[in-house]
């Protein structure tokens, strides 16, 4: 009998890899190309994630105001967490509410993946807050913070091997804040970064199954995140020059 799990996986794989063929090859101009790109990626994370989870192109902000760059997509939870402005499709997410950001570039090299970390970066510096959970027996202490995943999704790699040693020398330039930990390049396959001190290890599937991979990979790290923490509300009021009693 036929793994069906392999039959779903090899469907998706060339659904999105076709359109990915097809934006690149119809949209001469690299605006229109890139936006086209960033689309099926967030199809695929909005399609397939669990309802807990949204996924948007978006800007992170924190209760001291701070704003992250314009984050091509962005993780969080829409559950317990407020969108804190939206207008034409461009969201203003609480930092607390962030699970992953993604870079989404058209090929794998090593402009792509420093300007990838850079990008995670401007997220992870924001101040996010964790406050008190009230329960029928008290209150639950706040939460620690997890670290927010960082990763970049490429249609391909410049590089020969595609996933080889070019790509671990350029994850290793990369600052502490701006360290990747997953990312798929459809053509190449999907892979996932351990930091061990001074040792980086790369994972990585087969080109075949990219996709599949690169989405279990990404929800096994989801579940290892857990909630995100409850938002200190009484911060933002604070920063807005409200009064907390």
């Amino acid at each position: 009998m036929e793994n069906q799990l392999h039959k779903i996986a090899h469907a998706l794989q060339e659904t999105l890899e076709a359109s990915l063929r097809a934006s690149s090859n119809a949209n001469v101009h690299s605006v229109s190309k890139g936006d086209a790109t960033e689309e099926n990626w967030l199809k695929l994370l909005q399609s397939h994630l669990p309802r807990r989870y949204e996924a948007s192109k978006a800007f992170v902000m924190d209760s001291m105001g701070g704003i992250s760059d314009q984050i091509d997509i962005v993780v969080f939870d829409r559950q317990y967490t407020p969108v804190l402005y939206n207008q034409e499709r461009q969201p203003f997410i609480p930092a607390e509410s962030v699970y992953a950001v993604f870079e989404v570039k058209p090929s794998l090299n090593r402009e792509y993946v420093i300007y990838a970390g850079e990008k995670v970066a401007s997220v992870r510096k924001l101040l996010r807050t964790s406050a008190q959970i009230t329960h029928a027996g008290g209150k639950f202490e706040p939460r620690p913070l997890f670290p927010i995943l960082g990763g970049i999704l490429t249609y391909d790699s410049e590089w020969k091997p595609g996933l080889g040693d070019s790509l671990l020398r350029t994850l290793d330039e990369l600052a502490v804040n701006q360290k990747l930990d997953i990312g798929c390049a459809i053509t190449e396959g999907a892979f996932e970064v351990e930091y061990l001190g001074e040792k980086t290890l790369l994972a990585k599937s087969n080109a075949s199954v990219s996709l599949i991979n690169f989405f279990f990979r990404l929800l096994a790290k989801l579940q290892n995140l857990g909630t995100v923490s409850a938002i200190d509300y009484k911060q933002y009021i604070n920063a807005i020059g409200g009064n907390v009693p």
